[in-house]
This record gives structure tokens, C-alpha cells and sequence, in this order.
């Protein structure tokens, strides 16, 4: 994309403001790269946010229906892009030029939160500091690609990787999967039986005492046993079960060149916005929690005191039927922060049944602003949520769970009881709420086949985006694809060969026409 031809840069007014609202952040003790600001008209900005913040990635349609849906909600009054920020060294941020003085504070001061977070965060820190670059890069090489192989074709392989993008392992960056071979080991293969004969156990002995120390029986069941092992280990490929789906096929399926540097990319660009969404509470509460804070204590003047509490109090408006993040957000780190400073914690504090004594509870332990840095560094959302929230939170900002009523066609509160609200709001955050994937087998029924296992936490897959998954994936493997899933509680197993879309139930009973492979349509 290209913005329109006029300059971005800060005018000197708000360059005097960001000069000053980074000094009070600095002063706060938030620790970030050098942030570029720059401001855009409405236009352009929905235009960034519909390539995920970068003008310079790749060019989909995709993005296209992204920008026109932004659009419409702007234009109709139903959805402002107040700011936009890129985990980047340097951060770029962007501000739209028809905003109020106030609100350009409010941003920046908000901008500097996320920066911070972006550069300490744990589960930020394997994540490329010049992505600004890679994403051009990797524009660059599917552009080459169009123009070499034609935009019809490169267009469809992309849509295929780009509807399988969560099939990752997003634990794999602080967890070893896999030992490390080095393609530098230049050591000659052993020869046939050597490796068997090292393998096998034989005692020191005497010439005359060999036959009885190493009896030639004993030594020949020995090494069948392990060519016995070594075939079982053979014939499980892969050895176990590997998450990251896409790595798998990158490695495996028979695929081209480029298609195979198309899904690298997507693939890598999967891995650098996963943190975003593992910390979407934490993220939008620290930076909320932060321009609160500067602005209510620096940076407002007495004029904007209405308009600040207006669009603020808009931000962390709360609703019914969905969680909003910048409010859960600052709300758990304010609570946090107030009872580390009132000494709040620990087993005295755990162990205390007096509830009159707990309500007047203050040690003046002073901890609260160390505590918050240090929820900063270390948590994600899940984490954030099991560890802080508690009861009484949950009690004074109204949290409940609710769930669909098929009888009366409409969603009704479930349960307000604290462990039923938790483990809700856990459930819907891990993984996304997306369903757990891994490979089983790439060589199912000894064909070449893709057999793939569905880790089932009580929630049965969507039918509809199943096989519409299953069928990119074999596009991608060209040969069938399988998972196994459970639906009503009742093992089955769903395939696409590249025609037919069939759904067979497993075990648990000897009904023949129940077994039968159904076609689904």
C-alpha cells in the first residue's frame, strides 16, 4: 500500500507534546525503544489496521474486505481507530490527524505503554525486532512469485496457508521439541552391522571362557530385540505428536519451492502475532493503566478534563455480552497494585478467617507499583487471570458466565459462583479458544496418508470449519487427510480424500451401518 502524498510527520505541536509525555513515562519508570509517530488521515489509518499495522505487507484480498469493513464502521459512527502501534525497534505509531489535542495525548501516552510492554513482555521476547523489514521482505518474495507464477495461483495457495495459520505449536519458542542434528556432522555412516554389533552387550572373557560369559543365543535375541525396536521406532513417523502443523508440512508435504517459502512465511508471521493475542488483557490493561495514570497526574490541562473522562469512560464501557479487555486490564492491575500496597498477600493474609480484621487489612507494605512491573515481565493473559483475579474481584465488577439456551433461543446467565466464572474465562482464552491440533501420523495405513488427533476438552468442533480445514490441509499434503475427534462423546473420524468429505464413528459399538463412512456434503 502507499500513503497519500502529504507529510506524516508530527507537526510542532504535538512534537512538543511527545517530547514531554515520553519524559513523564521515562519518569515512571516504563523502559521502551525509540517510538516514531506518525499521523495519517482516517483513510490511511484503516488502511494500516487492515494489514495488520504494516503498509508494507503483502497484498491479499483478504486485507481488502478487512479495510472496507473498518471503513464502513468509521464512516458509519460505529468504530474509531483512536491508535495503532508496531512491536518494532524502532516502535511505529500511528496517530489520525483529525483527532483532538486531547485525544493525541491520551494516545501517546497509551502508545508508550504498549511499547513497554512490547520490549519486556517474556512471551514478546523471541519475536523479531525489525519485523518492519521482514514483512517487506516477505512482500517482496510473494510479489516475485505473482509475477513469475501468475496471481490466480499464488493467490490460491495463499488463502490455503492463510485459513491454517493457527495450526502452530505457540509453545515451542521457551519449550525444546526436538534434539538438534547438526548439518555439519560429516562422519561417515557406519557399515552394515557395524552399528548392530556395537550396539550389543559383550563381557570381557577369556578365549575359552567366551562361549559361556557371551552365549551366542543370548547375544542373537538381544539383537533382534533391537532391530525389532528400531523398526517400531521406523515406523512411526512422526515419533510423536507435533503441534505445530504447519512446521510438518513445511518439512514433509511435496511441496514446490515457492509454495514451500509461501507457508515459511506465513508460518513466521503466525509466530510473531501469536503474542498479541496471548496477552490481549494484560497488553491493553498495562497501557490503559498507564495513560490513565500520566494523564490524570501530568499531562491534562483543566479544559480537557471533560472530553479525557468522556473518551476514556468510552474505552472501558462494558457490555453484556462480551469481556472488554482495557477494562478487565486496568481494573486487575489497579487491584493488584492496591492490595501489594496494603501487604495484601502471602499466608498471613491467605490463612486469615477474621473478615473483619482482612477488611481493615494494611500493612503499609508499599509494594504495589514493584509488583505491577514485575506482573508486566512475567505474565500472559492466562497466567494474569489465574494467579490475580479473586472473588471479591469478581463480586464488585459484576463478572458472570452465561451460556446458550436452545429451548429459549437466547443466552441467560449461568453461574456468578467465583470457580465457575474463572474457569469460563480461562477456557475461553486458551489457545484463543481454538481446538488443539497435532500430527499423528504421516504415513497412515502405510499410504502416505495424513492422520491428524484432535485433543478434545469437552467443547466438539465446529463440522462446517472442520472440513473446510481438512480440506486445506490436504490440499496442501495432496493426499488424504484424517482427525480424529469426538462428537456426542462418540470417537470418529473425519477424512477428505480431495473429492469426498466422510465422517465415521469408531469403537464403542457393533452397529455395521453406524461404522459405515457417511458422506457429508
Amino acid at each position: 500500500m502507499h500513503l497519500g502524498f502529504y507529510n506524516t510527520n508530527l507537526p510542532p505541536h504535538l512534537r512538543v507534546l511527545k517530547d514531554e509525555i515520553e519524559g513523564y513515562a521515562r519518569e515512571y519508570g516504563l523502559d521502551f525503544y525509540e517510538t516514531i509517530f506518525e499521523v495519517v488521515d482516517a483513510d490511511d489509518l484503516n488502511e494500516i489496521a487492515a494489514y495488520g499495522g504494516f503498509p508494507t505487507r503483502y497484498p491479499h484480498w483478504s486485507f481488502g474486505m478487512q479495510y472496507e469493513d473498518l471503513k464502513k464502521g468509521y464512516e458509519y459512527g460505529l468504530s474509531k481507530i483512536y491508535e495503532m502501534v508496531i512491536n518494532n525497534d524502532p516502535c511505529y505509531a500511528y496517530l489520525m490527524r483529525c483527532n483532538h489535542t486531547v485525544d493525541q495525548k491520551l494516545v501517546m501516552a497509551h502508545v508508550y505503554g504498549h511499547c513497554d510492554f512490547f520490549k519486556n513482555n517474556a512471551y514478546f521476547g523471541h519475536t523479531t525486532r525489525k519485523m518492519m523489514d521482514e514483512i517487506a521482505n516477505h512482500a517482496a518474495r510473494i510479489r516475485h512469485y505473482v509475477e513469475r507464477f501468475g496471481e490466480d495461483e499464488v493467490e490460491a495457495f495463499l488463502d490455503k496457508c492463510m485459513s491454517i495459520d493457527d495450526l502452530i505449536d505457540i509453545h515451542s519458542v521457551a519449550i525444546k521439541r526436538r534434539d538438534d542434528h547438526s548439518k555439519y556432522d560429516f562422519s561417515p555412516a557406519p557399515a552394515e552391522g557395524e552399528a548392530e554389533e556395537s550396539h550389543t552387550r559383550r563381557f570381557k572373557a577369556k578365549g575359552y571362557m567366551a562361549d559361556y560369559i557371551n552365549p551366542r543365543a543370548t547375544l542373537k535375541a538381544e539383537d533382534e530385540e533391537r532391530k525389532h525396536l528400531k523398526d517400531q521406532r521406523v515406523a512411526h513417523f512422526p515419533e510423536r505428536p507435533e503441534k505445530d502443523v504447519l512446521l510438518f508440512l513445511i518439512e514433509h508435504a511435496p511441496l514446490k519451492n515457492w509454495q514451500r517459502d509461501i507457508l515459511s512465511i506465513i508460518r513466521d508471521e503466525a509466530y510473531y502475532f501469536y503474542p498479541q493475542g496471548q496477552t490481549k488483557i494484560i497488553n491493553e490493561g498495562w497501557a490503559s493503566f498507564w495513560h490513565s495514570t500520566m494523564m490524570t497526574q501530568k499531562i491534562l490541562q483543566p479544559s480537557e478534563v471533560i472530553d479525557y473522562a468522556d473518551h476514556h469512560s468510552g474505552t472501558m464501557a462494558t457490555s453484556s455480552r462480551r469481556l472488554n479487555p482495557y477494562k478487565v486490564g486496568i481494573e486487575l492491575l489497579r487491584d493488584i497494585e492496591r492490595r501489594w500496597n496494603m501487604g495484601q498477600f502471602g499466608p498471613d493474609w491467605e490463612n486469615c478467617d477474621d473478615m473483619e480484621r482482612k477488611r481493615k487489612w494494611d500493612t503499609g507494605a508499599g509494594l504495589g507499583r514493584k509488583k505491577i512491573f514485575e506482573v508486566r515481565k512475567i505474565h500472559n493473559d492466562i497466567t494474569f487471570i489465574d494467579t490475580f483475579l479473586t472473588p471479591e474481584f469478581c463480586k464488585e465488577h459484576g463478572l458472570f458466565s452465561f451460556n446458550y439456551n436452545e429451548p429459549g433461543a437466547n443466552y441467560v446467565v449461568e453461574s456468578r459462583e467465583f470457580q465457575k466464572v474463572k474457569q469460563r474465562l480461562l477456557f475461553s482464552l486458551t489457545n484463543f479458544g481454538k481446538p488443539w491440533i497435532y500430527v499423528v501420523d504421516g504415513n497412515y495405513r502405510n499410504r502416505g496418508e495424513l492422520l491428524l488427533r484432535h485433543e478434545h476438552n469437552g467443547v466438539d468442533l465446529k463440522g462446517d470449519e472442520a472440513r473446510d480445514t481438512l480440506a486445506n490441509v490436504q490440499f496442501i499434503w495432496a493426499r488424504p487427510v484424517h482427525l480424529e475427534t469426538l462428537f456426542d462423546g462418540q470417537p470418529t473420524v473425519m477424512s477428505f480424500d480431495g473429492t469426498d468429505h466422510t465422517q465415521q464413528a469408531i469403537g464403542g459399538t457393533n452397529d455395521a451401518s453406524r461404522n459405515a463412512p457417511s458422506k457429508v456434503k
